[in-house]
C-alpha cells in the first residue's frame, strides 16, 4: 500500500518538504491486522510504533474485577503506541487492540531514535506528536472528572461521531466511563430531545 497517508500526516502538522518526508518515512514498513487482534499485549515491551493508516484501534486495562476498561480509541490517521514502553522499554500497562480490520505502517526505535538525531525537521514533528498527545490526554483527565456522563457523550457524538459507526456501543461506554445500561438510558433520553 502506497505510503501517501503516512507522508501526509507529516506535513500535515508541519511545514516540511516531501524528500525529508521521504527520507523519514522509508524505514516504515505495512501490514494489516484483521479485527480484534492485540497489536500490543499488557506486560511486553513494545519494540516498534505504529501509524494507523486504515481503521480503529483501542487500548484498555483490565480492572480490579477483571473488567476491560477502555482507555482510548484511536482512529486512522494517527500514531498507535504505549510511548513510555517504546522510549523507556518498560513493560506496558495497556492492551492495544484493533477494533477492526486494520493497515499499519510501523518502525523500530532505531530508526525513530537515527531520525531524532539526525533530521531537525523529525525533531520538530516528534515534538509537536507529544504535545498533540498530551494535549488530548489532559483534556480527557479533566473531562473526565468534571462532566458529566451527558456531556461526555455529547461530545464524542459530536466531535468524532465515525466512532459511532464502527465501534461498540460496549466499548464507547466503558470509554465514557459508564455501564451498557447507563449508556443506553443518555441515548434514549437524548433522542427524545
Amino acid at each position: 500500500m502506497c505510503k501517501l497517508i503516512l507522508n501526509n500526516y507529516f506535513h500535515s502538522l508541519f511545514p516540511i518538504q516531501k524528500e525529508i518526508v521521504e527520507k523519514i518515512t522509508e524505514s516504515f514498513c505495512g501490514f494489516t491486522l484483521n479485527k480484534n487482534t492485540i497489536l500490543i499485549n499488557r506486560e511486553t515491551i513494545s519494540i516498534k510504533t505504529y501509524f494507523l493508516q486504515k481503521g480503529y484501534v483501542r487500548s484498555y486495562i483490565l480492572n480490579e474485577n477483571n473488567e476491560e476498561v477502555t482507555t482510548n480509541i484511536y482512529s486512522a490517521p494517527c500514531f498507535v503506541n504505549d510511548f513510555l514502553s517504546f522510549f523507556k522499554k518498560q513493560p506496558t500497562k495497556e492492551i492495544y487492540q484493533t477494533i477492526t480490520d486494520c493497515y499499519f505502517w510501523e518502525t523500530d526505535l532505531e530508526n525513530v531514535q537515527s531520525n531524532f538525531h539526525n533530521i531537525a525537521e523529525f525533531r520538530e514533528f516528534s515534538r509537536l506528536l507529544f504535545v498533540i498527545n498530551y494535549s488530548k490526554l489532559n483534556d480527557r483527565l479533566i473531562e473526565m472528572v468534571s462532566q458529566k456522563a451527558e456531556t461526555r457523550y455529547l461530545n464524542l457524538l459530536n466531535h468524532q461521531s465515525h466512532i459511532f459507526q464502527q465501534v461498540s456501543l460496549k466499548i464507547i461506554a466503558s470509554y465514557l466511563g459508564v455501564t451498557d445500561s447507563t449508556l443506553s438510558r443518555i441515548r434514549k433520553e437524548i433522542s427524545k430531545i
